[in-house]
């Protein structure tokens, strides 16, 4: 089997949470807690994506007790392997390192490929599949429409590992329009919802998840933890590529004269003049700008 681990991020999260109206504390609903639409996608995704890579999936989440139910789901689905993390998740920047420490406490390798859902139902900006990349150090494919493998070159193919390996993604952009990235490994992805249908578990498989044991692991934030931060830069209009024109042909003379339009009708032929005194001269000046429409 190859060594490539694909980890789903899953979010555990409560779209009716209700706050209580004297303290503000959260009141989460546990029956309708649970993963999201991208989230389900997420997981779709990274499971195609690790039969058609050999390998090994695992499902993890940031998250409560509760949560024990949406990676039930995860190995019903198929996943190899999962993980639920007890630590902060309080912004981000705190998710992505607990999920990257919590993996490392589990005794997993630190994955070749991310999968995430593009952006969480409570109230979720989307940031934490790029503090992961940030931290590290790896690209990053994000609110992807489609996510698919892509042939790898035979002159890159590795020896098992994730070398060589290439993701194929749609992105979408602005006015309508989207773009096509080949996406090397390692690498972390987002998706959004409604771009895979998640599949449906056997009543085998459902059945050995409501037995099986969930690995639970406690990480600690670092105090004044800055590693994950992500510099964000100025946001510009979407600008499209200038489009290529073929060079004039000729000589230097030629393409100058193509450019300049200086022998393209209609034009003043060009005409030498040789006054004999001041007053002659200053006479054709003022002649030749009346005849340009220059008044005086």
């Amino acid at each position: 089997m190859s060594a490539v681990l694909v980890a789903a991020a899953l979010r555990w999260a409560d779209p009716r949470a209700r706050a209580h109206p004297l303290t503000g504390a959260s009141e989460p609903a546990p029956y309708a807690a649970g993963a999201a639409a991208a989230d389900g996608c997420a997981l779709e995704h990274a499971l195609q994506l690790a039969e058609a890579f050999g390998a090994r999936c695992v499902a993890v989440t940031v998250g409560p007790a509760g949560a024990e139910e949406m990676l039930r789901d995860a190995l019903a689905a198929g996943a190899d392997a999962v993980l639920r993390i007890e630590g902060d998740d309080g912004d981000e920047a705190a998710t992505a390192h607990t999920l990257l420490a919590g993996l490392a406490a589990a005794g997993h390798p630190v994955p070749d490929l991310w999968v995430c859902g593009a952006r969480s139902v409570d109230r979720g900006t989307g940031a934490t599949p790029g503090h992961l990349a940030a931290r590290q150090g790896v690209v990053q494919a994000l609110g992807l429409l489609e996510l698919t493998a892509a042939p790898a070159p035979a002159a890159e193919e590795g020896d098992g590992g994730a070398a060589g390996l290439r993701l194929r993604a749609v992105r979408r952009l602005d006015g309508g329009r989207a773009e096509e990235l080949q996406v090397p490994l390692p690498a972390v992805c987002s998706v959004e919802a409604g771009t895979l249908r998640p599949r449906r578990a056997s009543l085998a498989a459902a059945l050995a998840a409501r037995r099986a044991e969930i690995p639970v692991v406690r990480v600690s934030a670092p105090a004044g933890d800055a590693a994950g931060a992500v510099r964000a830069g100025r946001v510009r209009p979407y600008r499209p590529r200038a489009k290529a024109l073929p060079a004039p042909e000729g000589s230097t003379r030629q393409r100058l004269l193509t450019l300049t339009g200086a022998l393209t009708p209609p034009r003043t032929p060009p005409r030498l003049v040789t006054p004999s005194s001041p007053e002659e001269a200053a006479d054709l000046l003022l002649a030749h700008l009346r005849e340009h429409g220059v008044q005086g």
